[in-house]
Formats: structure tokens, sequence, C-alpha cells
């Protein structure tokens, strides 16, 4: 009996080892001098993360608690196999959570969560988002790695497990019940009122050692068991309390004395989503590298938008507040969820009652996350994926046709169009400015995100220029924003604002004059501030604000990002982490008052999206 407990004591500390070392392979991997850290601060992440590694390892090791449980009175056969088809698994579904966790940081910038199955809906656009030779690399790496933590689970446990005589099995059953009580306990995250959860081993201002320190197998499994029912989710106030304080926030969706900044109340209107197109690439906005000179220019040449901002992390999400009006969440994608996405409103709905026609154009799969479905049941009549383009054009990028043909693809379509004023609206969202920054195009040398924003840059140059040649242009409104920003600088964190203060234009022969808006406002401005210009009624989009009316009194912007919110007003920005529910930067001087307003604004977001599933 005593082997047999050594046995599953030795089994635990063979798990915890592997998800120790793997701590320093994660670190290491993805910049650990880079981060600011050195081998002290390695020990300081072992050590705040025991817990979630301990109650990780209890998770692993009770099926075998229970399957010796059962062998005390029922003789397993072939109690060793058994084990190690059960090893074998573990084995590889652990190292698979591991390294894709190690991979996937230095792009997301959080811990693997239930937000991976998002993405792996389409598995195609991911595996074509990296190279061949790094994928068969990662395979072998993981069937490597998935074979020593294998060998090092079956290479403790007995050749042969005793049944116990009848005497014995009364005292070895209790003994066995007292040590599944500490193994639940390991589980629990011990005898305090909290259960085990992620934020319990943030330690650290550093974010990067707090995520260091999270066992990803505990985040991706965790977040999967979180309730989906929305109405719970971002409770921090009563209902009553959280009314109050959103209702300061002074959101109306009536235009009033609007600013006019179109010639014409019926523009032919075409929206540009630059991926990933953050304003630390941009001139305008206080880069000094020559990234964007055309972009730059034409901002001279248009109204440009200075205070702007995104309001979530990932292009599904920012592509629905830019169409929809509607306010990102930091684990939900909307998008995903075609009984909420299907009863919001939309520029492409509201324009169609106008008697315009919507189309949309992407060089990619149209159908990843979910996007096709959003799309048509918000007014786009005609989407346009890579299935339009030839299968030499689609292999151009690692996620579909780069930029440079889909915006020729684009001016032969717009040179077609109708030139009469109100005719269509189209948008065209980009995709050669994202990992991995592969792009026909080498003017920054030694810096593929910046090289890879350059090409976006001169793609759009030329296009501008061929436009401005046709009599579509006349009538025509253009607006150029980003679906989102990207750590760029290496090292901008969530915590830092810049990351998300991105850049809209508007620009076009519908624009009356070239101007510079200075007014703070979001991605989920742009339905209530277009509609407003062209005199439609934009009630129905509740959390959208027309920014040139005398109706915007509070300028504010609010941000979503994977486990945390940040909300900005004229006394500063405060962003706060969800997981840890601590303040990461509240400058220029702390403000509960801010807090409260962006807490509010994510508990209204929460009620809105359980009402639109009900609807």
């Amino acid at each position: 009996m005593k082997k047999h407990f050594a046995f599953l004591i030795r089994l635990f500390v063979a798990v915890m080892v592997y998800f120790i070392l793997w701590k320093f392979v994660f670190m290491f991997h993805n910049g650990l001098s880079g981060h600011g850290c050195g081998i002290s601060d390695c020990l300081q992440v072992v050590f705040h993360g025991l817990s979630l590694d301990t109650a990780t390892a209890c998770y692993l090791i009770s099926p075998v608690l229970l399957l010796m449980l059962l062998n005390i009175w029922i003789k397993v056969p072939k109690m060793r196999l058994v084990l190690s088809i059960y090893y074998g698994v573990v084995a590889l579904v652990c190292t698979l959570i591991l390294v894709g966790d190690s991979c996937l940081y230095s792009f997301w910038d959080f811990k693997i969560d239930a937000t991976i199955f998002n993405y792996l809906s389409s598995p195609a656009s991911v595996v074509n988002s990296v190279s061949t030779g790094y994928l068969v690399t990662g395979i072998l790496f993981v069937l490597l790695l998935s074979a020593v933590f294998f060998f090092d689970m079956r290479g403790v446990t007995p050749r042969k497990f005793d049944f116990p005589s009848k005497k014995q099995r009364i005292k070895t059953t209790v003994l066995t019940v007292l040590l599944g009580g500490f193994v639940f306990l390991g589980i629990r995250g011990g005898v305090g009122r909290s259960t085990a959860n992620v934020g319990m081993v943030y330690y650290s201002q550093n974010q990067f050692l707090n995520h260091s320190a999270v066992n990803p197998v505990f985040s991706l499994f965790s977040s999967m068991k979180k309730s989906q029912d929305f109405s719970k989710m971002g409770r921090f106030f009563p209902a009553s309390q959280c009314d109050s304080i959103y209702d300061s926030l002074l959101f109306s969706s009536q235009s009033t004395s609007v600013d006019t900044l179109l010639n014409t109340s019926r523009p032919n209107i075409l929206i540009i989503i630059a991926e990933s197109f953050g304003g630390t690439f941009v001139g305008a906005m206080g880069n000094h590298d020559n990234i964007t000179p055309n972009f730059d220019a034409l901002t001279k040449e248009g109204v440009f938008f200075t205070d702007f901002y995104a309001n979530s992390y990932r292009t599904d999400r920012g592509v629905l507040s830019i169409l929809s009006g509607y306010p990102a969440f930091p684990k939900a994608s909307v998008m995903k969820l075609p009984a909420a996405s299907r009863n919001l409103p939309s520029i492409g709905l509201s324009l169609r009652r106008n008697g315009y026609v919507n189309n949309f154009l992407y060089g990619g799969d149209i159908n990843f996350t979910n996007m096709q479905s959003y799309l048509r049941s918000t007014g786009y009549s005609n989407v346009i994926g890579d299935t339009k383009f030839t299968p030499a054009q689609r292999l151009t990028h690692g996620w579909g046709v780069t930029d440079s043909i889909t915006f020729n693809y684009l001016y032969d379509m717009l040179r077609k169009s109708p030139v009469k004023p109100g005719s269509w609206q189209t948008t065209f969202l980009t995709l050669a400015s994202h990992e991995p920054w592969g792009v026909p195009y080498d003017r920054i040398k030694n810096d593929k995100r910046a090289n890879a924003m350059a090409y976006l840059d001169d793609c759009m140059g030329r296009f501008i220029k061929q436009m401005k040649r046709t009599p579509q242009w006349k009538n025509l409104l253009v607006i150029i924003l980003p679906d989102h920003g990207i750590a760029y600088p290496q090292g901008l964190t969530e915590a830092a604002i810049r990351r998300y203060h991105v850049p809209m234009l508007w620009l076009g022969g519908a624009v009356k004059s070239p101007r510079r808006v200075d007014k703070l406002c979001n991605q989920s401005d742009l339905a209530a501030t277009l509609l407003g210009q062209l005199g439609i009624k934009h009630d129905d989009f509740v959390f959208s604000r027309d920014v040139l009316s005398s109706t915007y009194r509070y300028p504010t912007a609010y941000h979503a990002f994977d486990n945390g919110i940040s909300f900005i007003d004229s006394t500063g920005a405060t962003v706060y982490d969800l997981t840890s529910k601590r303040t990461l930067t509240d400058t220029p001087t702390p403000s509960p008052r801010r807090l409260d307003l962006g807490k509010a604004m994510l508990q209204k977001s929460y009620d809105n999206l359980s009402g639109l599933e009900k609807k």
C-alpha cells in the first residue's frame, strides 16, 4: 500500500516538474530580457505559479486516484496499460496547450483560453497563417515533448498493482479517501473562501510575469467551464446604481445641430478597414520612422480624427464595433454568436433602407469567425472572399490574397460602379499587415511589422491616386480606419493606451474641406457619426454617438481587451485588469470615478448582449 501512495506522490511530482520547467521555456521563448526580466524573476514566477500548477496536477492525477480506489474492491486488469493510455492522452493534450500558449503569446499578449476555439473553427485559416516548415517543426516538437512527458509519468508507475486482501480493504479505502481529500484541496486551491482561479497567481506590475505564472492548461479549461449567461457577467453594481452611473455618460442616439463635413447628403461610401493599422505606426500620430508617408499626406486632404480609439484587440470584434456601433467584450466575440449578431443594427442595414447596395471585400476566408453570417444578416448583399481569386493569388499571403491584388480588384469593381450619389457602400477589409507579416515589399529592413504597414500604406496611396482619376471620386466618401492596434513597438502592453490609439480619416470628393477633429471618441461612434452626416436616423445604435452633433457632450473612449477594460475621458485614462481586480494604469492621477464609469459600461454592455440573444 505504501508503494502505491509513494507512486501517487512521484506522479504528482513528475507532472509538477514538467509544468515548472515549461515556465522557463515560455519565458525565454517570449523574450525574457525584452520584458525587462531576469533569472530571479523566473524563480518568482515559479514560486507564485505553484498554486495553479498544483491545482492542475491534482486534476490530472485524480482519475489515477479513482482507478486505484476501484482496484481496492474490483481488480482492474492490465492496470499499467490502462494508465499508459491515460498518460498518452494527458501528455499530448497538455503539450499541445503548452506549446500553443508559448507560440501564440507573442501575437496575443494573453494566456491561451477558450477564445482559441473561435479561431480553430476555421483551422485552414489558422494553418495558412504559418509556414509549412514552422508547422512541421511544431508538430515534431509537440510529439517529442509529449513522449518525454509520457515516459516521465510511465517511469514512476509500478509494473504491478497489488490487489489487497479483504482485511486490508477498509483500511486502504480510508487512507485512499483521505489522500483524495488532499487532492481535492489541491484542486480547490486551499481552504480559503475563493477557489483556484487565474488571478490568484498575479503578483507583479509586469503583466508578462503574471501571465508567465499562469498555468496554461488551467487557463484553457477554466475558461471553457465559465457560463455564457451574459446577464450574470460583469456584475459590479446593483442594477439601479449601474443605470445611474451609465446615464452620466450622456449617451445619445440623436443628431442635432450637426457639424457638416460633406458637400452631399448621399455620397457613395467606401470604408477601408486597415488590418492592425495602429497609431504607433502613423507619422501623423507621432511616429518618426516614415512608415506611412502616403497616409500622412492624405491626412492633410481630408478630415482627420486625431483622438480616436479602437474598441477591441481582435479583427472580429473591431469589425463589429465599426459596422454595428457596438462595444467589445473581454472574452465574448459577438460575431461568433449568430443569435445575438443578427439582431444588431448596422451601417449596412441603415443604408440599405435608404436605397444603398452594400458590398464587402476580403481577401481571406470570409467564413472565418462567422463573418459571412454576420455580414449577410446586417445588410450586405454582395460578400466577396478569397474564392473569387485564383488558387495562385490565394497563396500570396498566409491569410489569403495579398493587399496589392485585392486593392486592384477593388479599383476595378468601383470604377464600374454607378456614379450616381447614394447608390452603394463598399467595405474592404485588408489582411497583409498581419502575422506572419509576409509581403511583396521590402522598403523597411529588419522590421517585418513596420514593413508590412509600409506595404499597406503604399497600396492605399496607389489606390487613392487611381480613384481620384475616376468619375466616381466626385461623389465618393472614403473612410480609412483600422480594426485594432497591436503591440508596437514590442513590449507595448494593453496597460498603455497608445496601443489602441488609432487613426480615422475621411476623404474623397464628397468631403467639403480638410480639417482635424480632435474630439475623443471610439470606433463604435462611426455608425452614428456617419449616419448623422447623411441625415439618417440611428436611434437603434444605443452605444454609438454622433461626435459631430451638439448632443455629444461628454467625450469618452472605452476599450476591452482579453482580461480587462480601459476608460478615457478629459481627466485621464484608467486601465483595469478584471482577472487580478487591479488597476494597471491610472493617469495622470488615480480616479475611482473613471473606473466606475468603465465598469458600468461593461455591465450595461453585457445586459444588452444578453437581451440580444433572447430576441
